[in-house]
């Protein structure tokens, strides 16, 4: 799917009627105080894809930009914190060439309800899902996209955060182990089912046996994966790296273990296939086995603890599948698609719960 910013017949960008309304002559008055001036001749339309927050397409002071929201109603604890995102994206962008740089934050929710922000536009290829056909009769696209994805992944865990103004961004002194308890209190919260307690403190008191290897943190995108890149569409190189409302400091490894909980094989059970998350069970593309080691060569770090670190990785992404299950529920979202997400959480976990044993064999 191609991103660009001729908003007729764009297949990235939802309809008018789709596209989910605002008060945008309150945003014109506020950008204007704040000298930006929004062209609201030019429709402002909703990009399409995405399952919590809003992302629209408007033209600030000439120029393409994004304004990025949360969704609406109650959310999760740490979740969807557009602050957080601005102040990495402000500062990032010197470091890395694939950062869209953010450029305006707002935390007053009388102009549209919600804490928004500006961010730079950048046009590209975006692949979603399972969905290679944007790539038709490109062979050579696994082995490439597998490569880009880990060595975008390993100079992202490269960038010293001192120098780039982050360096007390999160708390990265006992990250594993709040990692543990956040997600776990968090699953509690969401845990409506007989079985699903249960479920939850099982992976939970294991987690909490196992040993992590120390490791200097360094900066974490924490939702890395195919769809939150944009690509260059002849080189597949990332034209920018998206959605960094999770972004903190951390053991690299849980970024790496949170790509690889998206990373379906071909021999995976039912549940990861069905997952659908990247195209990876298409043929070239590159095991998980292959991508850890290739990480490790980039980096020269130790990854003997991955098995356990990616059972965390499930673990936070069946919980997380349950949180977007109860917006639906609760009616903050209207989106059809969450109405099977309390199953596919449960099913994750089962998968994270199953992969304990592999974990404690090192496999």
């Amino acid at each position: 799917m191609i991103a660009d910013p001729s908003l007729s017949g764009n297949p990235g960008l939802l309809s008018a009627a789709e596209t989910a309304p605002a008060d945008w002559d309150r945003l014109a008055r506020y950008l204007e105080a704040h000298g930006m001036n929004v062209d609201l001749a030019r429709p402002i339309r909703q990009f399409a894809g995405g399952l919590a927050n809003r992302n629209y397409l408007l033209n600030v002071d000439g120029a393409p930009t994004v304004l990025r929201r949360p969704p609406d109603g109650d959310l999760p604890p740490g979740a969807h914190d557009m602050a957080r995102e601005h102040r990495i994206l402000s500062r990032l962008a010197d470091a890395l060439p694939f950062i869209a740089r953010g450029l305006h934050y707002c935390g007053d929710r009388g102009v549209i309800g919600v804490p928004f922000q500006l961010i730079e536009y950048r046009a590209g290829l975006v692949i979603r899902g399972a969905d290679l056909s944007p790539l038709q009769g490109r062979d050579d696209a696994p082995g490439i996209l597998s490569e880009m994805m880990v060595a975008t992944l390993a100079a992202l865990h490269g960038v010293d955060a001192r120098a780039v103004g982050l360096e007390d961004l999160g708390r990265p002194e006992g990250f594993i182990a709040r990692a543990i308890a956040g997600w776990s209190k968090r699953g509690a919260l969401v845990a409506d089912g007989s079985t699903l307690p249960g479920l939850l403190q099982d992976i939970s008191r294991w987690l909490s046996r196992q040993t992590f290897r120390e490791r200097k943190p360094t900066l974490l995108h924490c939702d890395f994966k195919l769809d939150n890149l944009i690509l260059n569409p002849q080189t597949l190189s990332p034209v920018a790296l998206v959605d960094w409302d999770m972004g903190t400091r951390g053991d690299p490894l849980f970024d790496l273990a949170t790509l690889l909980s998206y990373w379906a094989q071909p021999d995976d059970p039912p549940t990861l296939q069905r997952l659908q998350q990247m195209p990876t069970t298409h043929s070239g593309f590159w095991r998980r086995a292959d991508v850890a080691r290739r990480y490790a060569d980039l980096t020269g770090l130790d990854i003997d603890d991955l098995p356990a670190m990616r059972v965390l990785a499930l673990f936070k992404l069946g919980i997380v599948f349950l949180q977007l299950h109860r917006q639906w529920v609760n009616g903050a979202v209207k989106d059809s698609r969450y109405a099977d997400f309390a199953r596919v959480g449960e099913d994750i976990l089962l998968v994270a719960r199953d992969a304990t044993t592999g974990a404690e064999r090192g496999n």
